[in-house]
């Protein structure tokens, strides 16, 4: 059984959330999304939120009826609050500016990094070694600070890089004399 997937969704009162068939329209004050479930999850819309049923007990059902009850979770959070991923860029002169629809990144290389920022997600700087990554999607938020810190990975000696909120980079030891 999917611990996850028999829980009831709470569906608060700002997300509208229309059913037409096995598709479901969740729209709210940051954005709306159209979402197919799989012909092998039931639902059913209660009057406090949704419910996620398989329609049979095989593996791959019950697997997908997870799966499904949380992407359909983080679609109504994301309409409903925004998903946001905060990062810090360490190192000596390393620093960040939005310039309109473009983020501008000084990492240490001989040119500065410019990246156009996609037009369903918000990027502030509000210190110029900090960046937080706001968007409706968890998945393209999400996506969106994988691309940006793969521009320069945390490196393990001297620990600098772009750095996600909350994460330790394991330090190793340098050279001995």
């Amino acid at each position: 059984m999917s611990r996850v997937g028999k829980n009831e969704i709470a569906v608060p009162s700002s997300v509208k959330l229309d059913v037409n068939g096995n598709n479901l329209s969740i729209s709210g004050k940051l954005g709306s999304f159209d979402y197919s479930i799989p012909e092998n999850v039931l639902f059913e819309k209660t009057s406090t939120g949704i419910v996620f049923k398989p329609a049979n007990a095989t593996m791959a059902v019950r697997m997908i009826w997870g799966t499904t009850a949380r992407n359909v979770m983080n679609i109504i959070k994301g309409v409903d609050q925004g998903f946001t991923i905060n990062m810090e860029l360490v190192g000596v002169g390393y620093r960040a500016a939005v310039n309109g629809n473009q983020l501008t990144m000084q990492l240490g290389y001989s040119h500065d990094v410019v990246y156009k920022i996609p037009s369903d997600v918000s990027i502030k700087c509000e210190k110029p070694t900090m960046i937080a990554i706001t968007g409706a999607s968890k998945q393209k938020v999400g996506q969106v600070a994988a691309v940006l810190r793969s521009y320069r990975l945390p490196e393990p000696y001297k620990g600098k890089g772009i750095i996600r909120e909350n994460e330790f980079v394991v330090r190793k030891e340098g050279k001995k004399k």
